[in-house]
């Protein structure tokens, strides 16, 4: 089978969960050959369209992660990033105008307001994040 052979199919989901109540969710991608990730944010009630067009690539040294703020209303808590292994990282909130600015040790979020967790040990479960510490 060759590259061109290749399918990016629908390989599951994870739903964020506050009390219980889903308020989003990140639907996972996979290649069938490269076994490569591709994720998408789904927030209740928003229906704008990305504003890129295609599957959005990881670098070599990143990996898909959901960020959690542990001061924010739980809606607006949540944001997925393409975390690095180690050191020092940015990436936008959710209201993808601030820059935030977190260590990572071990492609982990190492904060006193944000924590984080990997979107490849959750897929399709379900995660809470109503307090820091995660619950599948």
């Amino acid at each position: 089978m060759s590259h061109a052979d290749d399918k990016i199919v629908y390989f599951g989901v994870i739903n964020l969960n506050v009390n219980g109540k889903t308020i989003g969710s990140v639907d996972v991608w996979r290649s069938v050959l490269t076994k490569e990730m591709f994720c998408e944010e789904k927030r209740l009630g928003i229906l704008d369209i990305a504003e890129y067009i295609g599957m959005s690539k990881l670098g070599s040294d990143q990996k898909w992660a959901v960020a959690i703020n542990n001061k924010r209303a739980p809606q607006n808590s949540w944001k997925l990033i393409k975390i690095i292994n180690n050191g020092s990282q940015n990436f936008l909130d959710s209201d993808d105008e601030t820059m935030i600015k977190v260590r990572v040790v071990n492609y982990n979020i190492v904060d006193d307001d944000w924590w984080s967790f990997l979107v490849e040990n959750n897929i399709n479960k379900t995660v809470e994040i109503s307090d820091k510490g995660q619950s599948v």
